[in-house]
């Protein structure tokens, strides 16, 4: 059975359990707590060389790291990856997309506020949302002309991007500000089996 290692806030790897809850695909849920430095041990280590979550350990043993591999290797063969070659290279540079562009920006003014000392964070709050509104606005000016990321139906492109830009909220991001992206993540949230970040999966053990 797969085993994915991941924490409870982690938009990361809510991606990871919503794409396993979409394919009907049984895992473990190894939930770490990363102020306590769960992924800072060696037998920790040994499973990620980059100390982070989330990681998709393999029923052999093996391991794969970095939300976007994990999405890739578990989409593919199915519905939410093309098989072209092309949109297969569409679907990966909105991935990317989302880690350089969005997901830093986003997820640490959410971190700051979760942790309530967005106070004392302010400045560094402003400059994150300098660089997620460009990022936003990118995302915004694409989908006013498009109903998903790529080609006519949603793939892990969609999932990926979605995660952390449906929680900017939580983070004072002014998500009003952006009609064509709220239309979007209704879509995404309509798709079957589709989870909030605090729902447990109906494939998921432990």
């Amino acid at each position: 059975m797969l085993r994915l290692y991941d924490s409870r806030f982690s938009g990361n790897a809510w991606k990871i359990r919503i794409l396993l809850s979409q394919i009907q695909r049984p895992f473990e849920r190894v939930t770490l707590d990363l102020d306590a430095g769960q992924t800072k041990t060696d037998s920790f280590l040994e499973l990620n060389r980059f100390s982070r979550i989330p990681v998709l350990q393999l029923s052999d043993g093996r391991t794969i790291v970095e939300s976007a591999a994990i999405l890739l290797y578990l989409a593919d063969g199915t519905e939410f990856l093309y098989d072209d070659s092309y949109l297969r290279s569409q679907v990966m540079g909105w991935l990317f997309f989302e880690q350089g562009d969005l997901q830093k920006s986003l997820a640490l003014a959410r971190v700051y506020h979760i942790k309530g000392i967005a106070d004392e964070m302010s400045q560094q709050i402003e400059r994150l949302h300098a660089n997620g509104y460009m990022g936003l606005e990118k995302l915004e000016r694409w989908l006013c002309r498009h109903e998903w990321l790529v080609d006519d139906r949603y793939t892990v492109a969609d999932l990926a991007v979605s995660a952390y830009v449906s929680l900017a909220h939580e983070g004072s991001y002014r998500m009003e500000r952006f009609p064509s992206i709220n239309r979007w993540l209704d879509r995404v949230r309509a798709q079957p089996g589709w989870l909030g970040i605090f729902e447990r999966s109906p494939y998921q053990y432990g």
